[in-house]
């Protein structure tokens, strides 16, 4: 039985956010009644222009847990996807605050106001620099070489106390790099602005040669939402990513033809600690993510693909 069958109340934390405004277009469509909490810190109402006439919209921040404990009275399931979305080094307070404490207080508003099931999206980063590639669920010890990393693994660690202490159930995503409309980072965006700037020459961080997996965003709600039913266990943990994985240059090329360009040089910084883009930065990513296809999921395109619609969509 699927955790949203019971016609439940729901609320997505982030729900402005890019793959959060997603998810709730998609419970919105299968008409469940949802909550948005988001600070608008990186959202935008505009992301939810589709949905913001059929949910209920707070403005509120994780870090706050009254905003919390008031905003889940009458919800059955969370879907907790407010973070600070940067990878790349930053503050570490900011990331405590934010991705460690936001979860802290989701949890608690949680234990508060007796809510059953949390679904949280982390990442493919708790992984660090894998040995194991594609890797799967079971691969250990993680070690995360960046502070969102870190912050992602501490979150899931409180995930997994509070679920086995007071009885949630809950399902965690480790994701791959998501990708679509209503993005507004990563390395699609950063290529699209720099070509718009200097349709001449674009400035790739690292030796060029990093290799990640690419996931549209449809593939990722789909993935999330099968990933729902029959949930037995007090913890799942899911890889959610593209069967394959591109290396940086490739999206590269692949950006300069879409925005119909010619004739641009390429200028690669070298990278830091093996020609990575920055510190932190893992050089290889593919997650195996047979068993959450084991359930009926499998996403529908490559990392090319999905690297190609999701300029096209930002671009247009």
């Amino acid at each position: 039985m699927s955790v949203l069958s019971r016609d439940p109340k729901v609320i997505v934390t982030g729900g402005a956010g890019f793959i959060g405004s997603h998810l709730v277009d998609r419970l919105v469509s299968i008409g469940l009644n949802v909550k948005v909490l988001d600070n608008l810190s990186v959202g935008s109402i505009e992301n939810l222009r589709q949905s913001i006439d059929k949910v209920e919209f707070i403005k509120g921040d994780v870090t706050n847990l009254d905003d919390l404990v008031d905003a889940l009275r009458r919800v059955n399931v969370v879907f907790h996807l407010a973070a600070n979305p940067e990878v790349r080094i930053g503050d570490p307070n900011i990331h405590f605050k934010q991705n460690i404490l936001g979860t802290y207080n989701v949890l608690e508003a949680m234990r508060i106001n007796n809510v059953s099931h949390l679904i949280f999206t982390s990442s493919s980063t708790v992984y660090g620099d894998a040995t194991v590639i594609p890797t799967p669920e079971s691969y250990g010890p993680l070690k995360p070489i960046s502070l969102y990393g870190a912050a992602k693994l501490a979150a899931e660690s409180l995930i997994s106390a509070y679920s086995y202490t007071f009885g949630f159930k809950s399902i965690i995503y480790r994701l791959a790099n998501i990708v679509g409309p209503r993005s507004r980072h990563g390395v699609i965006y950063d290529f699209v602005n720099k070509l718009r700037k200097n349709c001449c020459e674009l400035e790739i961080l690292g030796d060029g040669t990093q290799s990640k997996s690419y996931l549209w965003i449809n593939d990722c709600i789909d993935g999330i939402l099968t990933g729902l039913s029959d949930v037995k266990g007090f913890l799942e943990i899911y890889n959610l990513g593209s069967i394959d994985r591109v290396d940086v240059v490739t999206v590269a090329r692949i950006i300069v033809e879409e925005m119909g360009l010619e004739n641009v040089t390429f200028r690669y910084t070298g990278g830091v600690n093996g020609g990575r883009g920055w510190i932190g930065d893992v050089k290889y990513m593919l997650l195996d993510t047979s068993k959450l296809k084991a359930k009926g999921w499998k996403p529908r395109y490559s990392s090319i693909e999905a690297v190609r619609l999701a300029v096209r969509a930002l671009i247009k």
